[in-house]
């Protein structure tokens, strides 16, 4: 075996690099482009869904979108392996994740799921210490508590009433969803991104199908509205998203992605605005001035350009 090639193998086997502040701008815009498309979910959910149908939400959202980009791809897993990992992810990031989410979306105010959804980079900083080894840097976890405080001064009001269980619900979603990201990049990818995300959501449809059919069956008919939404969820929300998301899985560290969801949250105060004609308090604007901070800090954009900056030419 030459240098070469021992240097690629225990390149393979080494626990993943986190990013660094040199990580590409546009790596971790992309990647949040991911969180700002779900962020439109819950206003999606209440115009445009039936009600109470979780299953064939989250069934809908995935096995569509997956063969479609399967159709693009037309490649199959390259090793055994990568049949039961794809089976793994993608019941953690769709066949679990999303009739949890839905579950929670239809049972929840949109900002209780938002602030239980901002404790993901807690949850992925604990997961990528037992299970890569990797230190979140102090800068990332104080922005991720900081995160948490302002998605709930800007989602949450005195009105809002707790469904216990969908608070479970949502806990275990963001939970699944945490895992996900960490075993994700533990594992690396076998090809594109498109790849992985076409494996993942077809085989997360696939495990969801059976469900939808015996619980909710299929509804009598769906109006055009209903038609728009599940469209929007399966490409923009699923498929497009998904792509962006597992390219930022690859290349920034665990916490740098899981705080990109931040945007999720200030994406729904805005859909909330424009669609929905809702106004915001004083506090709310502390609060999106927070999260927008979090945002940014434990990013380390503007830590990245200095450093760059004064990177010898």
């Amino acid at each position: 075996m030459t240098v070469q090639s021992t240097a690629r193998v225990s390149a393979t086997r080494s626990t993943p690099v986190a990013s660094t502040p040199s990580a590409s701008l546009a790596d971790r815009l992309l990647t949040m482009l991911a969180p700002a498309s779900w962020g439109t979910t819950y206003v999606v959910t209440a115009t445009l869904l039936p009600p109470d149908r979780p299953l064939l939400a989250a069934a809908l959202r995935a096995l569509p979108a997956g063969l479609l980009v399967l159709a693009l791809v037309r490649r199959l897993p390259p090793e055994r392996v990568w049949w039961w990992r794809f089976l793994v992810l993608g019941v953690l990031n769709f066949a679990g994740f999303f009739p949890l989410l839905f579950f929670a979306a239809y049972r929840l105010p949109g900002g209780v799921a938002a602030t239980m959804s901002a404790t993901q980079p807690m949850m992925v900083a604990g997961l990528a210490w037992l299970v890569l080894r990797t230190r979140t840097p102090a800068r990332q976890l104080v922005a991720a508590v900081a995160g948490v405080g302002g998605v709930a001064l800007l989602t949450l009001t005195a009105a809002a009433r707790l469904d216990a269980l969908a608070v479970v619900g949502m806990l275990v979603a963001v939970a699944m969803v945490s895992a996900g990201i960490v075993l994700g990049k533990r594992w690396g990818s076998p090809g594109s991104p498109l790849l992985s995300t076409g494996w993942q959501m077809t085989l997360g449809g696939l495990v969801l199908a059976p469900f939808t059919l015996a619980f909710e069956g299929l509804p009598e008919s769906l109006s055009l509205a209903n038609i728009a939404g599940y469209g929007y969820l399966a490409t923009v929300g699923g498929a497009l998203a998904y792509v962006f998301w597992f390219r930022g899985i690859e290349r920034l560290s665990p916490t740098s992605v899981s705080l990109s969801t931040l945007v999720g949250p200030l994406t729904a105060t805005v859909a909330g605005l424009v669609v929905l004609g809702q106004t915001l308090t004083g506090w709310q604007l502390l609060g999106l001035a927070i999260a927008l901070g979090a945002l940014v800090v434990g990013q380390g954009v503007g830590r990245g350009l200095r450093l760059r900056r004064r990177r010898p030419s």
